[in-house]
């Protein structure tokens, strides 16, 4: 079950976006979702420190007391990883978007055929994100890990280690040739970035890339070389902003 939540203080704004997520819905007969509207962006937060997890929010800028750029911010705070789409009227908060990564940025009045388009990019992002896997040889055997789970792996004397959201880590057997070989699965998706010679980031979980580090979502902040920063953060930068479908 897909879950979906819209986000508008607007209650006009919040029935006629609903309505259009309803057409989308019945035109997909594939997908099954769910949808739960929030009044507001305290509403949204409410549910979710409520324990509510959503796929997909779809969510106004501009509202009064939290603003939606604020709303992503908490949800990220809280380890909320669904694609967030923006709808609003102002172009102001475009870049300031990017630092909830947001998956897109629409202006109102939204086109029919744009809001189509970017919502079944969302869900394919999603469906994506929540299968593909990598097979790690660990000294237990082998084990299936969700790319989407990986915040960042390193190299520890001679094997491997995954760390993991929620905290788990996982080391592989020892390695019988170089990092980079043995990374090759991760390096081939471009959620993960190489730094240095055996450090491989996920993108998807960092927050901010500064300089000599990269926060990520889960409040760990990771060394990153500093030879490697223009090149790490606009690898981040096109992640987010760019077609995350790829």
């Amino acid at each position: 079950m897909f879950k979906i939540a819209i986000c508008d203080d607007e209650s006009t704004e919040l029935e006629q976006t609903a309505a259009e997520l309803r057409e989308y819905l019945q035109a997909r007969p594939n997908l099954t979702a769910e949808v739960s509207l929030f009044a507001g962006g305290y509403a949204l937060l409410d549910a979710a420190e409520a324990g509510a997890g959503f796929d997909l929010y779809i969510m106004d800028v501009i509202m009064p007391s939290l603003n939606g750029i604020e709303a992503g911010k908490a949800l990220r705070q809280m380890g909320r990883d669904g694609a967030i789409i923006y709808l609003t009227t102002s172009p102001d908060y475009a870049v300031a978007s990017y630092q909830t990564q947001a998956f897109f940025y629409l202006l109102k009045p939204v086109q029919r055929r744009e809001l189509f388009d970017v919502l079944d990019r969302a869900v394919a992002a999603a469906k994506k994100r929540q299968t593909e896997t990598v097979i790690v040889n660990t000294p237990r055997g082998l084990r299936s890990l969700l790319l989407e789970d990986i915040l960042y792996v390193e190299r520890v004397e001679r094997f491997m280690r995954y760390y993991l959201a929620g905290g788990e880590t996982v080391d592989s057997r020892t390695l019988r040739g170089s990092f980079q070989e043995a990374a090759a699965d991760l390096l081939a998706d471009r959620r993960f970035i190489l730094c240095g010679a055996s450090f491989v980031l996920g993108l998807h979980h960092v927050k901010a890339v500064e300089r000599g580090s990269a926060l990520l979502d889960s409040g760990v902040r990771v060394v990153i070389p500093q030879a490697s920063f223009a090149e790490i953060k606009r690898a981040w930068m096109d992640y987010w902003l760019g077609d995350k479908t790829l």
